[in-house]
């Protein structure tokens, strides 16, 4: 739906856009500055034959309001589709709603309410990133779904995030699509705050040192994340790229008025830390076992396919390993497939999740001094419990991007 805040296109001497929030990305340049221009007569010919709008709509907005119930290919429209990307996401999912988000729905996978099957992963030839697929239904809110994403790792710290993708959402009454969500913008929140959920129920309650092993995306969603669970009085951040460390530094500095530091070496971010994030691209160790002292929660997050690891297997091995789904990390988590395959632990190992936490039935930690690890893999009921949070509320704010979407078959007039 459009809103005061959109344009679309304008008639008279000014140069007009076409209106984003109808269907973004079809057309980026400026129109032509008068209608009689044929190029303008010759788009809005294109549009209305590709749309079906009627003759003598000259602009998306008003095809919008002047769309008959039944066009021309014969479909009567009887639901709306929505497109929610990044802006909607950041608008409509705030980090403390979504924590809360992510302990219910991870509650009800504990609880039977939830179907969680293992995703799908299919490597490019050259092994430089993947696509996969992630589906999951959820009981409440009724509603099924997938989360296609491409994974580059080498994109950390570049423009390109390293998860790009999107969010596909039905209802499960009659299985229609609701929405199409920016998967990239989920997977950065959504993930934040599981590991926000974990710190809270495993991480000393006295924690106030986070050590951040990455400068991206999930670094800084990660800070955000446990500034709400944890009162730091101390951050320090390291990257393979040091210019990106300072950078991060300096803005997230700025943004939580914290002293965020940023420093040359991995150990020397973690030397006395009580929080430490793995949030970084690595496929080899950055963080080792001998570095951690007693006490220390981690959150591993950076490291989701068998064959990639951020943890040594001394660090493996001298935590106890909490995760979001049991099935699949012995099935993905290369931190703890590797540290099994070199002897460092047993393929026996036992292995908790965050729903038993939080059903009471496991505890967070055992002591103060225990070392906790909450192995992070990302599970698709998390993505389709914010996806479907961000669409209720833009649905009730008249957010995100609308269209006519399936309805009846009439057969050719």
């Amino acid at each position: 739906m459009a809103n005061s805040s959109q344009q679309s296109l304008s008639h008279g001497s000014g140069r007009g856009w076409i209106q984003r929030r109808v269907v973004p990305g079809w057309f980026i340049q400026p129109l032509p500055k008068k209608t009689q221009d044929p190029a303008y007569s010759n788009l809005l010919a294109l549009f209305a034959g590709f749309t079906g709008a009627p003759n003598g709509v000259s602009s998306v907005e008003d095809w919008v309001k002047s769309r008959r119930p039944r066009d021309k290919r014969g479909i009567t429209p009887s639901m709306n589709f929505c497109l929610l990307d990044g802006r909607d996401v950041t608008r409509f999912l705030p980090m403390a709603r979504c924590i809360q988000l992510m302990e219910k729905v991870l509650l009800a996978l504990q609880a039977g309410k939830a179907t969680q099957p293992l995703r799908s992963i299919t490597w490019l030839p050259d092994r430089r990133g993947l696509l996969g697929l992630m589906p999951a239904i959820l009981e409440h809110p009724p509603i099924m779904g997938v989360k296609v994403l491409s994974v580059f790792p080498g994109n950390t710290g570049t423009p390109p995030d390293s998860h790009q993708g999107a969010v596909l959402l039905f209802e499960t009454k009659t299985g229609h699509p609701l929405a199409l969500v920016d998967a990239t913008a989920i997977t950065a929140i959504r993930t934040a705050a599981v590991s926000a959920v974990a710190t809270r129920l495993m991480a000393r309650e006295d924690a106030g040192s986070l050590a951040l092993l990455g400068s991206g995306v999930q670094a800084r969603t990660h800070l955000e994340s446990i500034l709400h669970v944890r009162r730091l009085h101390q951050v320090r951040v390291f990257s393979r790229n040091a210019a990106h460390a300072r950078a991060f530094a300096r803005r997230e500095s700025r943004r939580h008025d914290l002293e965020v530091t940023a420093v040359a070496q991995a150990r020397e971010a973690v030397t006395g830390a009580d929080i430490v994030c793995t949030v970084s691209g690595a496929s080899q160790p950055i963080l080792q076992g001998d570095w951690l002292a007693p006490g220390t929660h981690i959150n591993a997050v950076g490291a989701c396919t068998p064959h990639a690891r951020e943890l040594d297997g001394t660090a493996v091995a001298r935590s106890h390993m909490v995760t979001d789904r049991r099935e699949s990390v012995f099935a993905e988590a290369g931190n703890l497939l590797l540290a099994i395959q070199e002897g460092a632990v047993s393929q026996d190992i036992q292995v908790g999740e965050l729903g038993e936490i939080l059903e009471g039935s496991l505890p967070g930690r055992s002591d103060p001094e225990e070392i906790t690890l909450f192995e992070s893999l990302g599970l698709a009921v998390e993505d389709l419990a914010a996806a479907y949070e961000v669409y209720e509320r833009a649905r009730k704010a008249d957010g995100g991007t609308w269209m006519p979407w399936g309805g009846e078959w009439h057969g050719s007039d």
